[in-house]
């Protein structure tokens, strides 16, 4: 047997609110759900992407396990080879500096930036990892 995908993944932050607006107006996400002040989650293609204020996670509910992490974190979303200067223009449109960008050996493009809460953010062709278009 082996795992079929990352169903979701996801990022702290201390700011819910400030983070929230960024991946609304920055990549266009739209909140699937959220408890205020514990977390944001945003449905990303077949995948989730969620939010977690550590603070509130890291506390027992209901017999949920507890998680958090404190630092930077990072995520990669896919986009397609013919928008990427698109999302260029776009980031620079919303005042977000472009950190650094890559031509991967596979032919793959990306761009990294940050979110408000200083995690590392990445705009990827999926051909980054030989995953086609």
């Amino acid at each position: 047997m082996q795992v079929q995908s990352i169903l979701e993944t996801c990022l702290y932050v201390d700011d819910l609110d400030a983070a929230e607006e960024f991946y609304i107006r920055v990549l266009g996400l739209e909140t699937f759900k959220k408890v205020s002040g514990r977390h944001v989650f945003f449905r990303c293609g077949n995948q989730m992407f969620l939010l977690f204020n550590p603070d509130q996670t890291r506390q027992e509910e209901n017999g949920f396990p507890t998680h958090g992490a404190r630092g930077e974190g990072h995520v990669a979303f896919a986009i397609s080879a013919d928008t990427y200067d698109a999302w260029k223009q776009r980031l620079q449109k919303e005042g977000v500096e472009v950190e650094y960008e890559a031509l991967w050996p596979s032919g793959g493009r990306s761009m990294f930036f940050r979110d408000p809460a200083g995690n590392s953010a990445e705009l990827a062709t999926p051909q980054t990892w030989l995953i086609g278009e």
